[in-house]
């Protein structure tokens, strides 16, 4: 083998099933068990919500269901409490944002710095949905308390799905490559 070819083949991606024509295969299993850290993440979160809220006094969000409906045409009103459709949006977007960061800890995107990046992915992708379908305001319209609540609570979804997902996939996929701009 030149060094060239030794060089290529010592950047190719392996996964632990072989190399790296499975790694859509790879890819696919690491988003399956992201959605189920993501649900456990949601879990979490929800637990904590709770504890927050015996205290706080805070009463239930029906800003999820409201901007799940509101994405399908429907416009439930706001002092609507669609206890199904909260349930729906929460995990939903648990699952799928899990799914995100499974596939960031098999690529070897980890830690505390994923944790960091996917507490900013969850809170914009909670604003843009809720902003867009007009149920939601602009975080920086929010009282300072409520802007804490939720940066808390999405902080706890985050690292409780990164810790799940970095402990059940080992990064088999991530890449020496790229590291510079040329």
């Amino acid at each position: 083998m030149t060094t060239k070819n030794a060089t290529e083949s010592s950047t190719r991606s392996t996964t632990a099933d072989g190399p790296a024509a499975s790694r859509p295969a790879a890819l696919l299993r690491a988003a399956g068990v992201g959605a189920l850290a993501g649900l456990a993440g949601g879990t979490v979160m929800t637990l904590g919500e709770k504890v927050e809220q015996a205290f706080t006094h805070r009463p239930d969000s029906f800003v999820p269901a409201r901007a799940l409906l509101g994405s399908l045409g429907r416009d439930p009103g706001d002092a609507a409490t669609p206890v199904v459709w909260n349930h729906l949006m929460h995990f939903g977007t648990a699952a799928a944002l899990g799914a995100l960061r499974g596939v960031w800890a098999v690529t070897g995107i980890r830690g505390a710095h994923a944790n960091a990046w996917h507490t900013a992915i969850r809170l914009g992708f909670d604003q843009t949905v809720e902003n867009a379908t007009g149920v939601g305001a602009p975080p920086a319209t929010w009282p300072a308390a409520e802007l804490a609540v939720d940066v808390l609570h999405k902080t706890v979804f985050s690292v409780a799905t990164g810790v799940v997902a970095d402990r059940l996939l080992a990064p088999v996929l991530a890449s020496g490559r790229g590291r510079r701009s040329h």
